[in-house]
């Protein structure tokens, strides 16, 4: 990989969403619209409190899986990734260069999102503020790069999409959202141990509980950020320069 080819495609792929204002608005102002509704449901109660934080990581991996997975797959479709690849690209330089701009984005999503739910919907955290932040960037970034590994598998954008409820809805569901990880039955929470998004639950529910337990929601976020790694890399392996 070459730093500086990896930068190029980066900007190159800023360049092409900072024209597509629409989708950029959609990225930034649904969590926070998403989350708001949340709050509104629950206004009065402590159940926004409880659930609040895991779906702040929750709702940006969501719509950045579904944003990168589909942006991959329309530029391999218009043969922009073959022509790009003909060039001295690699692979790692193309798939990092669109994980480092989807990042950025997913960092301006996060924070968004971060400051809606505390300051406007009033959540509260009982840990530090900056690692709630962390955690939802680290998500965002999950998000992001397995969006870019299973766009590999896709050969249209309705298939991409059908990847939503295959790849995210089994982990929304094992997460422990929804029943405590411990409380799911034996098969089920061996499952739920090798998902990254169960990680990715425990730490932003670790924040909102436990405000000395810094060490443990640090630990979920090193999974998730290896999992995220992992998914760069095999995204990488994957790619193919055209649709069949």
């Amino acid at each position: 990989m070459s730093p500086r080819l990896t930068l190029a495609t980066a900007l190159r792929v800023l360049g092409q969403l900072r024209h597509d204002r629409r989708t950029l608005a959609l990225m930034l102002v649904v969590p926070c619209v998403l989350i708001g509704l949340l709050a509104w449901m629950y206004s009065g109660t402590q159940v926004f409190d409880r659930i609040g934080a895991p779906l702040l990581g929750i709702f940006p991996f969501v719509v950045m899986f579904l944003v990168t997975s589909v942006a991959t797959l329309r530029e391999r479709q218009s043969g922009t990734l073959e022509r790009l690849l003909a060039m001295p690209l690699g692979k790692g330089d193309l798939v990092g260069g669109y994980a480092v701009a989807f990042g950025l984005l997913a960092v301006l999503q996060a924070v968004l999102a971060t400051a809606f739910a505390i300051v406007v919907c009033g959540l509260d955290v009982a840990g530090p503020v900056w690692l709630l932040l962390v955690i939802a960037v680290v998500d965002a970034l999950l998000g992001c790069t397995l969006g870019l590994f299973f766009s590999a598998f896709a050969a249209t954008e309705f298939q991409a999409v059908q990847f939503l409820p295959a790849v995210v809805l089994p982990q929304l569901l094992l997460c422990g959202l929804f029943l405590p990880r411990d409380a799911l039955p034996d098969v089920l929470r061996w499952v739920s141990d090798v998902l990254p998004l169960s990680y990715a639950v425990d730490a932003m529910t670790t924040m909102t509980r436990y405000p000395d337990a810094v060490g443990d929601a640090l630990q979920d976020v090193a999974v998730v950020l290896a999992f995220a790694v992992a998914a760069v890399v095999l995204g990488a392996a994957t790619l193919r320069r055209r649709t069949p």
